[in-house]
């Protein structure tokens, strides 16, 4: 009996002992300080307690053997712990701030976001086609960033010292391999693509992503949209040309087409003062572009197809020639693209796409003919995975072809063939790293291979941003870019290597109730730049890649459209020093697409009573560089400054119909492009010149747009 009662006692208190087994510690931050309010228990049971003013917990629990000691506290990462539960005691537990995705920091170093859904946007959708002087084409609307020069004989994106070879486009990730209407030497060329399209843009000045490739100095990235909102019809009737655009929906599907017809007939009619040219066949095009989207419960699909069918005549003079020079054009081009994204369990997201091109040109310049066709395609295949909110990783390959050839032909019938195939491969991985909701980190790697260069490539990038307050953050990029040479090299000279230039950002913004500043400072290192030794590439050109430079400068970028009641505007400034000697440059000198100075003013007001939107812009360019043979200097001398003033006013007559007006260097600003020397000097030993001025000193176009509607109250406002 005595036997059985010790017995019974000893279970008692082993059963007293296992039921006080008390667990306890403190919780702090990454900072250690201590947390006060975190909810601690063990999973599975009601056993737990919350921490002091000390971070500091204790509780009592009757469980055994092994548990999850689980520490939960709004705004910090839940912590978990697995171990028996004797061990649970004295813990010094450290919380992790949680990421938030909306207050965080966010990677901005050399990147412009344009989408509604973008918390570091500093354009709209909206704001693509209602800048006055974008006359409603996305890079006019870009060349009032910092970072770009406007070289107004062009038309494309001049970014940081670039030429316009150096940024390219892509449209829902897959490359674009002409982005731009063919045109006449002097008259600016416009993007292909209708900005209504697209949801948004990501204009990268520098330091871009290494999912992307083959850009010296920047990408334009477009998105389609992925759902339209409504159906509805799109009617325009414009000065010069007219346009149709349709939106169907019908289940998880919807198709989006739009046509337009282009003629400047009537404006070189009414404004016939051209300089230096004559119009024989003003400029006429037919475009057309759709999308079709379908959406599924785990991905979406989507097919792009744009095309375009353009012809011009004119007769230009030319210094070195007593008449007129004839300059005919006809081109044709097709673009497509499609791609589908898939998401997975666990996080994971599949992407895959194609897109192929083909471009022609029947160019008659003087009495010579020259055909150029171009074929080019790009697959790719990206996976990303979200391992958690602080670590997210993207890789890829992808595969670009590229078939060039040109023929030319004088009037004797003497025909000469150039041009070159290329397959590049690539294979990039990036990881975003968010340390905490202030400090987070960009790093990947991008490798590729030409089997025309046969010559490959290894590219790193890392960029790094840090939250220095609520509004405001810092950014810095690194980065080495490569790109093979332009056609018109590679067409004649097939030991041709790689271009490189590696870029260095610093970046700070501030984001506050509809206001936006940005300041960034950056250099860029340009090494084995392509040279040759005649006036143009040509067949008997010596050709290296022995060319060096560099572009350094400094930008800003301020938006307001809070302070003043119904009044929008931006400005922006672009420093920029930089020297190249390149292709035929006998020195290293300012190339003459670099303005030392560039500034633009944007706003935008509603006037309530007038029913109307009116927008003013200013772009102004220091004088750019060009070469004077009457001088020893090489690129010495510079053209006067540019200046242009541009309106444009859209006034609702109802709901859904709009009337709009805009006008482009509205003052007649007499800007010079450059200057043309002769070949040979005259008699006194002086070579002669004459001024490369637009053809037309002011551009405007009178329009009449009608939205058709289930909900009678959308408009075509958002795409002026």
């Amino acid at each position: 009996m005595r036997r059985q009662i010790l017995t019974i006692t000893f279970l008692f208190f082993t059963f007293i002992n296992f039921a006080q087994n008390t667990i306890s510690g403190t919780v702090i931050d990454g900072k250690g300080n201590a947390i006060e309010g975190a909810n601690i228990y063990l999973e599975g049971t009601y056993d737990g307690a919350s921490s002091d003013q000390n971070g500091k917990f204790s509780f009592e629990t009757s469980e055994t053997g092994t548990q999850n000691l689980i520490v939960s506290m709004i705004s910090y990462d839940t912590y978990m712990q697995a171990g028996d539960v004797s061990y649970f005691k004295d813990l010094k537990i450290e919380l992790l701030e949680a990421i938030n995705q909306l207050t965080g920091v966010t990677l901005t170093a050399g990147s412009f976001q344009a989408g509604d859904n973008s918390k570091v946007s500093v354009l709209k959708p909206l704001d693509i086609v209602t800048t006055a002087g974008a006359a409603g084409d996305f890079v006019g609307a870009l060349q009032t960033l910092p970072g770009t020069s406007t070289v107004s004989e062009d038309g494309r994106l001049f970014v940081r010292g670039g030429q316009a070879g150096e940024t390219q486009v892509f449209i829902d990730g897959l490359r674009v391999f002409q982005p731009f209407n063919a045109t006449a030497n002097n008259i600016p060329t416009r993007g292909r693509f209708s900005p209504f399209l697209f949801k948004g843009i990501t204009f990268s000045t520098g330091g871009y992503s290494a999912e992307y490739g083959q850009a010296l100095s920047s990408v334009l990235l477009l998105n389609t949209t992925d759902e339209p909102d409504q159906e509805k019809t799109d009617i325009s009737v414009l000065s010069v040309g007219a346009g149709l655009g349709r939106t169907e929906i019908w289940d998880n599907q919807s198709l989006s087409v739009n046509v337009q017809y282009i003629n400047l007939a009537p404006y070189q009619w009414l404004i016939p003062n051209e300089q230096g040219a004559r119009w024989n066949k003003p400029y006429e095009s037919f475009s057309g572009e759709a999308v079709y989207r379908n959406k599924t419960d785990k991905g979406m699909f989507k097919l792009y197809t744009g095309f375009n069918q353009a012809k011009l005549d004119l007769d230009q003079e030319d210094i070195n020639f007593d008449d007129f020079v004839n300059f005919g054009l006809k081109n044709s081009n097709l673009y497509a693209n499609t791609s589908y994204k898939h998401f997975f369990d666990k996080e994971w997201t599949m992407t895959a796409g194609a897109s192929i091109s083909s471009d022609r040109n029947d160019i008659k310049f003087d009495v010579n003919d020259i055909e150029t066709n171009e074929t080019a395609g790009h697959l790719k295949l990206k996976v990303k995975k979200n391992f958690n909110n602080r670590f997210q990783l993207n890789f890829g390959i992808e595969h670009f072809i590229t078939d060039y050839k040109d023929t030319f032909v004088s009037p004797d019938g003497l025909s000469f063939d150039t041009g070159f195939d290329d397959t590049l491969s690539a294979a990039f991985a990036e990881a975003d790293i968010f340390f905490s909701n202030k400090f987070a980190m960009k790093l990947g790697v991008r490798g590729e291979y030409s089997s025309f260069l046969k010559d490959s490539n290894i590219a790193p990038r890392i960029s790094l941003a840090y939250k220095s307050s609520d509004k405001g953050q810092f950014s810095l990029a690194y980065g080495d870019f490569y790109q093979n040479p332009l056609a018109e090299s590679l067409k004649f000279d097939r030991s041709l290597d790689f271009e490189k230039t590696s870029h260095y950002i610093l970046n700070y913004q501030y984001l506050s109730d509809g206001k936006t500043f940005r300041a960034e400072a950056y250099y860029k290192d340009y090494d084995e730049l392509v040279k040759f030794d005649t006036e143009m590439p040509q067949f008997n050109s010596l050709f290296n890649n022995l060319g060096s430079g560099y572009a350094a400068g400094i930008d800003f970028f301020w938006r307001d459209n809070k302070s003043i009641k119904n009044l929008d505007y931006w400005a922006s400034y672009s420093y920029l020093n930089t020297e190249r000697n390149f292709r035929n440059f006998s020195e290293r000198a300012t190339p003459n697409f670099a303005p030392e100075h560039s500034l633009s003013l944007v706003t935008k007001y509603w006037v309530n009573d007038w029913r109307s939107q009116i927008g003013v812009s200013y772009n102004y360019g220091s004088g750019r560089p060009y070469n004077n043979p009457n001088t020893p200097e090489f690129l010495a001398e510079k053209t006067k400054s540019f200046n242009s003033l541009n309106v444009n006013w859209a006034y609702l007559i109802s709901q859904q119909k709009i009337l709009f007006f805009s006008v482009s260097n509205v003052t007649g600003f007499k800007n010079v492009n450059g200057y043309q020397y002769a070949n040979t000097p005259n008699m006194d030993g002086v070579f002669d010149r004459r001024a490369i001025r637009p053809t037309a000193d002011a551009f405007f176009v009178v329009g009449f747009f009608w939205t058709i509607s289930d909900d009678k109250s959308s408009n075509q406002l958002d795409n002026l």
